[in-house]
C-alpha cells in the first residue's frame, strides 16, 4: 500500500517525479509585450507540481514540489539534484511542501526559508522554517513558527514568503476553509505574518500589545494569499489572494489593517449567484487595488525590479491557474493599477510560481511539471 502522503497524488504525477528532463535545447517562442519581442524557453519538464522557486545564485535554482521533494537545478551544467534531509510534509488537498525563498543577505548567512504543511495531531498547519544547504543536504533545520491554523479542511494553507529591507520575513496563511477564522485574531488563519529573520516577534508589530490578538499578525481578513512580493524601492508589500467565485484581489498590505474577508467580498457563493458577506465595502475594512471577476485563480506574485526588461520595471506579475496566463499589471506612483496585459495564453499552462533571476530574467513553473524562462527576444 502507498504511504499516506502519496495516496493523494495522481498516478501520472508519480511518474513525472522520476522522469524530470532538462530541456536545454528547447526552442525559443517569441511573443510581443509593450511592443517588444519577448522569448519564452522551456528549461525542464517532468516534475510534479513545482510550487516554489528561489535563486541561490545566477545559475543555482531551488525548486520545491508540493508532494515534498526539494531539488537544486544547476542551469549551467543542466543537472537536477534531489536534496536530502527535507522535512516530512502533509501532502493532502492543497497542502504539502509550499514556498521557498532567500533573503538578500543569503550569501552571508546561508539561510533558506520554507513554508510547508505539517501534520499536527491529524490536522494540517502551515509552518515557516529555515535551513542551510551543505552540498546536497539540508542542515540546521529550525521551525520558526508552527502556526495556530489547524482545521480538518485540506485547503487554503497559503503560502508565499517575502522579505523587507530591515530584517523581517512575511508569509501568508489562508482561512483554512473556515471563513470566520479570517476575522479572529486569536488564530493565524487568514492573515499575513511578520517575524524577525530568526523567528522572533518584532516589537513594532501592530498587535504586540493587543490583549486578545496574536502578536505575529501583520494584517488579517484574507481568504487565501497565494502571492506576496515586497517592493524594496517604495517599501511596499503586495499580496494577491483567491476570492470564492470571482473576487480575486490584489492588495497593498499595511500593518494592522483588515482586508475584509468574509464580511466584504467581490465574489459570490459557489452554490448560487449570491454575494458573499454584506457587500463590497465597509468602514474600517480595506479595498483591493485590483479585483478579478471572473476569477483567474492566482498562483503567485512578482514585482519586477530587473534591468533586462526596462518597460516592465515596477510592474506586478501574477500567474493564473484557472485562466492559464501571466498577468502584467502596470502601477502608477500611488500604487493604483492603471492597466493589464495578459501574456502566455498560448502556452496554455496553470502558472504556479514566479521568480526573478539575479540577472533579471523571469522564471515560472506550471502545474504540469515544467519550468520556463522569459528573456528578451531577438
Amino acid at each position: 500500500m502507498l504511504p499516506r502522503y502519496l495516496q493523494f497524488i495522481p498516478f501520472y504525477c508519480l511518474l513525472l517525479v522520476t522522469t524530470a528532463v532538462l530541456a536545454k535545447d528547447s526552442p525559443v517562442k517569441l511573443i510581443q509585450s509593450a511592443g517588444v519581442p519577448v522569448g519564452i524557453e522551456k528549461v525542464i519538464e517532468g516534475l510534479g507540481v513545482p510550487w516554489g522557486l528561489a535563486f541561490l545564485s545566477t545559475d543555482k535554482l531551488i525548486v520545491t514540489e508540493r508532494h515534498g521533494v526539494v531539488s537544486l537545478l544547476d542551469l549551467n551544467s543542466a543537472s537536477l539534484k534531489k536534496l536530502k534531509n527535507t522535512p516530512s510534509v502533509m501532502s493532502e488537498g492543497q497542502g504539502g511542501m509550499l514556498d521557498v525563498a532567500v533573503p538578500s543577505d543569503y550569501s552571508a548567512n546561508g539561510w533558506i526559508y520554507f513554508t510547508y504543511v505539517k501534520d499536527v495531531v491529524g490536522q494540517g498547519v502551515t509552518v515557516l522554517a529555515r535551513a542551510k544547504l551543505d552540498k546536497d543536504r539540508f542542515t540546521s533545520w529550525q521551525e520558526l513558527l508552527i502556526s495556530d491554523s489547524a482545521t480538518d479542511e485540506s485547503q487554503h494553507f497559503g503560502s508565499r514568503i517575502a522579505f523587507d529591507n530591515t530584517g523581517h520575513v512575511f508569509f501568508g496563511i489562508g482561512d483554512r476553509g473556515i471563513r470566520e477564522n479570517a476575522q479572529d485574531l486569536t488564530n493565524h488563519a487568514g492573515t499575513i505574518i511578520r517575524l524577525n529573520l530568526d523567528g522572533s516577534i518584532p516589537k513594532d508589530n501592530p498587535f504586540v500589545n493587543h490583549p486578545t490578538a496574536l502578536a505575529e499578525i501583520w494584517s488579517y481578513g484574507h481568504r487565501n494569499p497565494q502571492g506576496l512580493s515586497f517592493d524594496s524601492a517604495k517599501i511596499q508589500l503586495w499580496e494577491i489572494e483567491h476570492g470564492p467565485r470571482g473576487g480575486d484581489e490584489i492588495n497593498l498590505i499595511n500593518p494592522g489593517k483588515n482586508y475584509g474577508w468574509p464580511v466584504i467580498s467581490y465574489g459570490k457563493e459557489y452554490w448560487g449567484p449570491i454575494a458573499v458577506g454584506e457587500g463590497t465595502h465597509r468602514i474600517g475594512m480595506e479595498q483591493p487595488v485590483k479585483v478579478y471577476t471572473p476569477s483567474i485563480a492566482p498562483g503567485s506574485l512578482l514585482l519586477y525590479s530587473g534591468q533586462r526588461f526596462p518597460k516592465w520595471k515596477g510592474n506586478l506579475f501574477a500567474g493564473a491557474l484557472k485562466l492559464r496566463h501571466l498577468n502584467r499589471i502596470v502601477l502608477n506612483d500611488k500604487g493604483e493599477a492603471l492597466s493589464e496585459e495578459r501574456l502566455l495564453g498560448s502556452v496554455d499552462q496553470r502558472i504556479r510560481a514566479l521568480a526573478q533571476s539575479p540577472e533579471g530574467l523571469i522564471y515560472f513553473s506550471t502545474d504540469s511539471g515544467e519550468i520556463y524562462r522569459i528573456k528578451p527576444g531577438q
